[in-house]
């Protein structure tokens, strides 16, 4: 857990960096074997997606971890970012407001708060 913290921490901060807009984490250990967390945002424009993907990996690398695969494009409206246990979920405002992931997981326990007072 604490190694996980700190990915999803470098994580947050790189999406912070490059505004992305309302980043949550929801950890949904106890309700899927498909992760444990998940990091949900959106951009603004196709570029700012772009920048998102970019930070995000960037990030990660420089801690060893990088991405087992990534699907979408940054003019789908939809980035998705599997890391394993963590996946990055990087939407256009209009596509995050359809697939409402925030709802569909909403058993899961939301850590955003947790992740950004971690040090």
């Amino acid at each position: 857990m604490e190694n996980s913290k700190k990915i999803l921490k470098i994580a947050l901060d790189a999406l912070e960096d490059k505004k992305g807009e309302d980043v949550q984490i929801l950890e949904i250990t106890e309700i899927t074997m498909l992760a444990d967390y998940f990091i949900i945002t959106n951009g603004n424009n196709p570029s700012q997606i772009q920048s998102l993907v970019d930070s995000v990996e960037e990030a990660l690398e420089k801690e060893e971890m990088f991405t087992k695969r990534v699907e979408g494009k940054k003019d789908s409206g939809w980035v998705l970012m599997d890391y394993g246990d963590i996946v990055v979920h990087i939407f256009s405002k209009e596509d995050r407001e359809f697939y409402n992931l925030e709802r569909i997981w909403k058993d899961g326990k939301n850590i955003t708060e947790e992740i950004k007072a971690y040090a």
